[in-house]
């Protein structure tokens, strides 16, 4: 059985997740996240999925 995780949902869930826990920390967390997914978009994701 093989288990294909792209990162982008990934980080999606975590960035959700934290947004619950810590509501003061959107700014932050937003912005970590449109860093991260504007890298993967301009360098690709195809080493980075397990």
């Amino acid at each position: 059985m093989n288990l294909h995780l792209t990162i982008g949902p990934v980080v999606s869930l975590i960035a959700g997740i934290l947004i619950l826990i810590m509501p003061r920390l959107l700014n932050f967390i937003v912005a970590i996240y449109l860093i991260v997914i504007g890298l993967l978009g301009l360098f690709g994701t195809g080493a980075l999925e397990l």
